[in-house]
């Protein structure tokens, strides 16, 4: 029997890790086939809401925030290639730390649209698989005519300040949580789970909540 589960996925473009996430989780998903009926909502969160516009560089970043190295960092990058590699994303070059705060926005506004999974996946794919400019308009706006947008709707809610409030509310909800890392996995809306875990760690904590209804 088919049993219907909400999964709260809360996550920010410039993790790495929510990449990896929720690639693991969809295919997790995949793999319960028809015993699951997921409602997979996407919430913003942003790990770095003081970069500015043009962003830093990476090691800049990591140095100041972790005091890691540039061997430190290539040893992370290596890691975190080969754990995106295991799920099939390919991550590109990354040379700078973004704000996403407008990406976000867009994401809320494709909500309204029925795409806002399909533009999360695309922002992730131009900002960690491509290396682009998540906080770049026009980087946006491709991401967003790639699932099938309106490029000159989603330029004019860029353009204004459309679902920042909303944006920042939900950011505020989940800090209040305790939520300070993600991607924060919360399963039926009660089981919080952190970090990119495998596919197969997914699948087994989705049987275990819904194990859990019956006792």
């Amino acid at each position: 029997m088919t049993q219907a589960l909400r999964i709260d996925f809360v996550s920010d473009i410039a993790c790495p890790w929510c990449a990896i996430g929720l690639t693991s989780l969809q295919q997790a998903l995949a793999r319960l086939g028809g015993e699951v009926d997921a409602e997979l909502v996407i919430h913003p969160f942003e790990l770095n809401p003081n970069i500015p516009p043009e962003g830093q560089p990476v090691l800049e970043y990591v140095s100041t925030k972790y005091g890691s190295t540039a061997e430190q960092l290539a040893e992370r990058h290596a890691m975190i290639r080969e754990r995106g590699a295991s799920v099939g994303f390919a991550f590109g070059t990354r040379t700078h730390i973004y704000n996403t705060f407008d990406a976000h926005r867009l994401v809320q506004w494709a909500g309204t649209q029925g795409k806002k999974l399909q533009l999360k996946l695309a922002l992730l794919q131009a900002y960690h698989g491509a290396g682009k400019n998540p906080s770049n308009h026009d980087v946006i706006v491709e991401a967003a005519q790639s699932v099938g947008l309106d490029a000159d709707e989603a330029r004019r809610v860029l353009e204004s300040d459309a679902y920042a409030d909303e944006v920042r509310a939900e950011v505020a909800e989940y800090q209040s949580m305790g939520i300070n890392s993600v991607p924060s996995v919360i399963f039926d809306n009660r089981y919080l789970v952190t970090g990119g875990q495998p596919p197969e760690a997914y699948e087994q904590i989705i049987r275990e909540v819904l194990e859990k209804r019956q006792s």
